[in-house]
């Protein structure tokens, strides 16, 4: 079989329906509208979601909280999983990201003070909690903040 062999399924292809058109063709006077009400009206209908009176859906759902837009909002880095870098290593946002540990869509990478840290790392990140920042140092490293977002 060849492409311009191809047809359609029979009963797969239907002619327009040309309304409007004069009593003889079947569809004349109200064009398959009916007589009267909202929808045989031209221009006439009603916005998708309405529900016919009924409460619509969004004012059925409860409302709670306020997203603020210009919130910050970090990517959490234990002080735990940075034992997987080397000793001595530079550990940076991209560092993190491609070892699977700041995975996601934020404006920086925070590292809170869960776990131990065994190995002496400079860490670069946007924010560190005290405790990240005590056992960092505690274990001989430095913490540099990142200054602004990431874009």
């Amino acid at each position: 079989m060849k492409l311009h062999e191809l047809k359609g399924a029979p009963g797969a292809r239907h002619r327009r329906k040309r309304v409007g058109r004069g009593e003889a063709s079947g569809w004349g006077r109200t064009a398959g509208r009916g007589n009267k009400g909202q929808m045989s009206r031209s221009g006439s209908g009603y916005r998708p979601t309405f529900e016919g009176g009924q409460m619509p859906l969004i004012r059925r759902l409860p409302k709670r909280g306020f997203n603020h837009p210009s919130k910050t909002v970090y990517l959490p880095v234990n002080v735990g999983a940075l034992n997987r870098f080397e000793d001595g290593a530079e550990v940076t946002p991209e560092a993190l990201r491609q070892a699977g540990l700041a995975c996601g869509r934020a404006d920086g990478v925070k590292v809170l003070g869960t776990g131990e840290l065994k190995k002496k790392l400079t860490v670069k990140a946007h924010a560190f909690s005290a405790a990240a920042r005590a056992k960092i140092e505690a274990a001989g490293g430095r913490c540099e903040v990142i200054a602004g977002t990431p874009s």
